[in-house]
């Protein structure tokens, strides 16, 4: 992912976070990506009522790590979205160090709007389609 995207997460590698080889153990790679992904989709959805009973499935995530992790590393979360379609969104992560840019991992991710009460899909409104659109690189 080369185009810039919004910064969603920004943070250090702590040493309880590594594993025994001392770098980023993978799941918190994925606790930060997470992060990441409520801060974008905060943005698409704007402001909600907790009563609209609307919510976000994620249905396939692909990661790819690209550099070693050590502890302390600063590391900053960039995100875009990719693909705005009837009722879901495709959208990547960048992980990259923060002061030196090195690109440490790339998460894809697609994701389902979803009614908590039905238990199914639904289609993305027109305002919610427009701040996603936005947010594409």
């Amino acid at each position: 992912m080369s185009e810039q995207g919004v910064v969603t997460y920004a943070g250090v590698v702590h040493p309880w976070m590594c594993d025994a080889m001392g770098h980023l153990n993978v799941r918190h790679y994925v606790a930060m990506f997470d992060d990441a992904s409520f801060q974008l989709l905060g943005r698409v959805t704007g402001k909600e009522d907790p009563e609209a009973g609307l919510g976000w499935a994620d249905v396939r995530m692909e990661i790819d790590y690209k550099h070693e992790t050590p502890v302390g590393t600063l590391v900053t979360i960039r995100s875009r979205v990719e693909k705005v379609g009837a009722s879901s969104l495709t959208y990547a992560h960048e992980m990259s160090g923060t002061l030196d840019g090195a690109v440490h991992a790339l998460m894809r991710t697609v994701t389902v709007r979803f009614d908590l009460r039905l238990r199914g899909k639904v289609e993305l409104d027109a305002a919610t389609r427009e701040r996603a659109l936005a947010l594409a690189v």
